[in-house]
């Protein structure tokens, strides 16, 4: 049981939480978890998911303290392509056809781009062809000088929110694969200068493009209650404008590209939703 003490050890290392709060929020005592770690305790598996449960661990990290333990692992991956999955699948097309005329995209783990909507064209304008062969990496495509980091005009603070947002999940789930990944975004970006009216880096993006600088504002949204690690894994990011301009701008841009999405009367100006890309 040595791999499973260390698991434990490490997991609750990573939490930043004493033996003594483990075990009360597990239900279980500090000397039981203490010879748990040890390996002076085999854990039965209902203490394992306990544990699981209070340190907050992902489907991937959960079956791994099972596997360590001796035990069969919890949550089935499948792939992406199994019918098992195909209700996500469908669901994640109906999302990201419902988002537009802006965009929207679902992401693997390291940015790795799944599909994305039509109006994700506005993000790949002008980027290098070697960005946009598969699979195209989100993050890089972002900040990289030939990818979009070129017509971000606030890609100090921007790109900076980015890294952070990526420092944060390193913390919860440290992975050297991301640490290295971290280090070459961060490569891509200016030093930032904040001025007196810095607010942070939880800014807009301010995207130059065609059509004008457009100022969008993004949200993620991840499958916390999936029990299959390939969807748990998954995060859907959509962007939506932060102002009038944008929301006009982006609303012609797809008329413009699919005049049949033009509104019908009585309609109230809604668009037909047009098909998902998958990369």
């Amino acid at each position: 049981m040595e791999r499973f003490g260390s698991a434990l050890k490490h997991w609750r290392g990573v939490r930043r939480v004493s033996q003594l709060e483990l075990a009360g929020r597990a239900g279980t005592t500090q000397r039981h978890l203490s010879f748990m770690e040890s390996g002076r305790s085999r854990p039965g598996r209902e203490i394992v998911v306990r544990l699981s449960d209070s340190l907050g661990l992902s489907p991937r990290e959960r079956n791994g303290l099972l596997l360590a333990a001796g035990y069969a692992p919890a949550f089935p991956e499948s792939h992406l392509d199994d019918p098992v999955l195909r209700p996500v699948r469908e669901a994640l097309e109906r999302v990201l056809e419902g988002h537009l005329p802006y965009p929207a995209v679902v992401v693997r783990p390291y940015g790795e781009l799944l599909a994305a909507n039509a109006a994700f064209e506005v993000l790949t304008e002008g980027a290098a062809p070697e960005l946009l062969e598969p699979p195209v990496n989100l993050f890089r495509l972002a900040l990289h000088p030939r990818g979009m980091g070129a017509r971000v005009a606030n890609l100090a603070d921007w790109g900076r929110h980015v890294v952070e947002n990526l420092r944060a999940q390193l913390l919860r789930s440290p992975d050297p694969r991301l640490d290295v990944y971290i280090e070459e975004l961060e490569s891509y970006l200016p030093e930032a200068a904040p001025g007196p009216e810095h607010l942070g880096f939880a800014v807009p993006l301010r995207l130059c493009s065609r059509d004008g600088e457009l100022r969008l504002l993004t949200t993620i949204t991840s499958f916390a209650t999936a029990m299959d690690v390939t969807v748990a894994e998954l995060h859907l990011e959509a962007f939506l404008p932060a102002d009038a301009a944008t929301a006009t701008a982006l609303r012609d841009r797809a008329l413009r590209s699919d005049p049949e999405r033009a509104p019908r009367p009585g309609s109230e100006g809604a668009l037909r939703p047009g098909s998902v890309r998958s990369p």
